[in-house]
């Protein structure tokens, strides 16, 4: 049963390719961080560090958790939605309810990543569900 699980796991999750081919210096940089940091999280759930590694990478660099979780995604990398960064999740979302053709629209990358989602079995009206905050901050702090 747990071998089933795992095996489930592991093909709704593709880590991304090495870009040797690529001329930026930035991709091959962001992608070593990542898979190295990615060896040490300490969780068994692969969607968890997926994102810490994303993160780790975000801060040694200087980028945004976005930047690189699209860089990565540009290379290859395909997961649930869980193992992004909610800054990315809106980018792809906004980006999606675009046409290919029209300024902001998915690229190639974002379109696979959609693919994958439905074919994994994700949430098909993810991009229309938004989170909207009942109570303001301003009632839990005292004068």
């Amino acid at each position: 049963m747990i071998k089933q699980d795992k095996t489930k796991q592991a093909e709704t999750i593709f880590l991304p390719l090495n870009p040797e081919t690529s001329p930026e210096e930035t991709d091959r940089i962001v992608h070593s961080r990542f898979m190295r940091h990615l060896q040490h999280v300490p969780s068994s759930r692969m969607e968890i560090k997926i994102l810490s590694s994303i993160q780790f990478t975000a801060d040694m660099l200087d980028y945004s958790d976005a930047h690189v979780a699209k860089i990565l995604v540009d290379m290859g990398l395909r997961a649930p939605r869980m193992a992004f960064p909610v800054e990315f999740l809106s980018f792809t979302d906004s980006s999606l309810m675009r046409s290919g053709w029209e300024v902001g629209g998915p690229t190639a990358a974002l379109i696979e990543l959609k693919e994958h989602w439905d074919r994994i079995g994700e949430d098909r009206f993810a991009t229309f569900k938004k989170q909207y905050s009942l109570l303001d901050e301003d009632i839990y702090t005292r004068c």
